[in-house]
């Protein structure tokens, strides 16, 4: 059974960091691509960070210079660095695995920046 486990979500005030992290079990977690994705109210879900197996990243436009993903596969775990938080990066964050548009999704961390 694949499972994918988010943590690290809260409130913080704009301009603060989060860390967030994903660990993963049931997949043979070094050859997924894993990504970061997030989801507001009545929007849909949109992709914030990707990394391949081989350690590739992709990032969305507005989260560039301010987030990084990272992978530790000994660890099966994913994590995304969140800094320069603005209030507009309010969300749910999901994370997914995928391989071959097979994909798998936690159930999500709630980031809230406020002041």
């Amino acid at each position: 059974q694949v499972q994918l486990v988010e943590s690290g979500g809260g409130l913080v005030q704009p301009g603060g960091s989060l860390r967030l992290s994903c660990a993963a079990s049931g997949i043979i977690f070094s050859i997924y691509a894993m990504g970061w994705y997030r989801q507001t109210p009545g929007k849909q879900r949109a992709l914030v960070a990707t990394i391949t197996s081989g350690g590739s990243t992709n990032y969305a436009d507005s989260v560039k210079g301010r987030f990084t993903i990272t992978r530790d596969n000994s660890k099966k775990t994913v994590y995304l660095q969140m800094n320069s938080l603005k209030p507009e990066d309010t969300a749910v964050y999901y994370c997914n695995a995928n391989q071959h548009g097979m994909h798998f999704w936690g159930k999500g961390t709630l980031v809230t920046v406020s002041s």
